[in-house]
């Protein structure tokens, strides 16, 4: 097993796809307690191997923002909408 640098997080590993099959178990159980495992093909990620409590949290349908804005706490705030009668100024850039 060895850790990738590149674009993944503290517990995410790298295991090439012959040493993942040899060592599903190890993989899996790296899975639970670690988090996602990276199985490479010819040195590029291939495929993510995680929890299944984690898949879950992933594959979960996500709300519609307008339900989302409709079920907010902050629903009944009052907001000044207005728009500033100000005149533009230039900017140099």
């Amino acid at each position: 097993m060895k850790t990738s640098k590149s674009n993944q997080t503290r517990h995410d590993r790298e295991w090439q796809l012959q040493e993942a099959k040899n060592r599903l178990s190890q993989v899996v159980d790296s899975a639970l307690h670690d988090g996602p495992q990276t199985i490479t093909v010819r040195g590029k990620p291939a495929a993510v191997v995680v929890s299944f409590e984690e898949f879950r949290k992933l594959s979960q349908p996500r709300i519609p923002l307008s339900r989302f804005f409709r079920e907010s706490p902050l629903r009944a705030a009052e907001l000044d909408l207005t728009r500033s009668t100000d005149p533009a100024r230039e900017v140099e850039l």
